[in-house]
């Protein structure tokens, strides 16, 4: 049954393993840029924790009993970083104050009656002493939590070691400025299933739109039908744009398609959630405003035509379809990292070098954008917009020139076949 079936599967296989345009494509990039993303995860994970640690913890003392003057002398004795403010009354002006007096992101308060409630408990196991903590919220990141987790730490330490739920905690969120009465944690958690939702949308519109367009010219030069279309009485330049505008169509079309089931999908888990954790996001101002939005379709619509444009040039040297998809799969790992790595990091936590090579990569930029404007940092997006229509121009112009020539129709980009055995070394050839 199947006769030759195992011979025939042998054959294809070596010659899909001998092809460098696979070779590259499937093995070498992933294997170079996973280690790479984890490389990077792995930094900021324990970056946040340091972060944390290190981080000066600015403690209002509004009691000023006995029992907030042990408090706050265990979390010296935690090795947590306490600069101590006494009777401020946590008021937005004073807030903000505190926060770049002492170059904090959080903020514990003892309130009026903590030594009173701390007695009462030892009397009475059912009354309880609580402390306020606000929470900074500073970007988008999955470890925007981190600083929130180490005071629930905290706290149950003090309660392990005085009397067993004598201390609870009431947790608030700093966004803006403005004090909300929200745990940071939660937000933070739902502004990441908010994060996850843009890169993803730009990986598949980035994705599809690269490979209708390298396949639009590539087939056009398989079948021979390029000649004929650059000899009709019309402008080149119009074609190219033709062939991109045609591309990003389509691409939308694929993309929105996609979203709404990831909406489902995404709708499907958060309506498991209890009710109380469901918090409006526009409610605490962490929503884009209509300028936000206009200017992060600009962002995306100057990406989307810089990599159209890259894909029409690389695609212009292959021979076929195949080896078209073969050439744009080089791009990819300069879509899928940065969005994977800016899925879960905020780039104003990562080193200055790697911000910069992040900064120079043009399919981030609508990512970096779209967690700018939600925090209210509109320049950011704007400098993006201006650097990405910069390298939009350059490669237009590329594309252009390349379509003004006839090396549209003899350009050709050729990987030869690894050998096994002994004969010629693999080679390169641009005609």
């Amino acid at each position: 049954m199947l006769k030759g079936f195992g011979n025939f599967l042998i054959k294809e296989i070596k010659e899909l393993v001998r092809d460098p345009k696979i070779l590259l494509g499937m093995i070498v990039v992933p294997l170079v840029m996973f280690p790479v993303l984890g490389g990077v995860m792995s930094y900021a994970v324990e970056s946040a924790q340091e972060k944390a640690a290190q981080a000066t913890l600015v403690v209002v003392d509004n009691d000023g009993g006995d029992w907030a003057q042990n408090f706050t002398a265990s979390l010296q004795l935690y090795g947590v970083q306490v600069s101590l403010e006494s009777h401020v009354e946590l008021d937005k002006e004073n807030v903000s104050r505190l926060l770049s007096e002492h170059n904090a992101t959080q903020i514990l308060e003892i309130p009026r009656g903590f030594s009173e409630a701390v007695d009462a408990h030892f009397s009475n196991s059912s009354v309880k002493a609580y402390v306020n903590f606000y929470g900074v919220l500073l970007g988008t990141s999955v470890f925007e939590s981190v600083g929130s987790s180490l005071i629930e730490g905290l706290v149950s330490l003090y309660n392990r070691r005085m009397a067993p739920d004598v201390l609870g905690i009431t947790k608030l969120t700093i966004i803006k400025g403005e004090v909300y009465n929200v745990d940071p944690a939660v937000v933070s958690s739902l502004m990441m299933s908010q994060s996850i939702a843009m890169p993803i949308t730009i990986m598949i519109l980035l994705t599809y739109a690269i490979q209708i367009a390298a396949t639009s010219v590539a087939v056009e030069k398989e079948a021979k039908t390029l000649e004929t279309l650059l000899t009709l009485p019309m402008d080149r330049l119009a074609i190219l744009l033709g062939k991109l505008s045609g591309s990003i169509l389509v691409a939308a079309i694929g993309a929105v398609a996609y979203m709404l089931g990831y909406s489902y999908l995404l709708g499907s888990i958060m309506s498991q959630i209890p009710v109380g954790a469901n918090l409006d996001l526009a409610a605490l101002g962490l929503v884009p405003s209509f300028y936000g939005y206009l200017l992060l379709g600009v962002s995306l619509f100057v990406t989307m035509f810089s990599a159209l444009a890259l894909a029409v040039i690389m695609s212009a040297f292959a021979e076929d379809v195949r080896s078209a998809q073969s050439f744009v799969g080089y791009i990819y790992p300069l879509i899928f990292l940065p969005s994977f790595a800016l899925m879960y990091l905020d780039i104003t936590t990562l080193p200055y070098a790697l911000r910069l090579v992040f900064y120079a990569i043009p399919f981030s930029h609508p990512i970096i954008a779209s967690k700018a404007i939600i925090m209210g940092d509109y320049w950011t997006a704007v400098l993006g917009v201006i650097y990405v229509s910069a390298f939009t121009i350059i490669v237009m112009y590329a594309a252009s020139r390349l379509f003004a020539t006839e090396k549209i129709l003899t350009a050709k980009l050729k990987f030869k076949t690894l050998k096994t055995r002994g004969g010629e070394k693999p080679a390169r050839e641009l005609q």
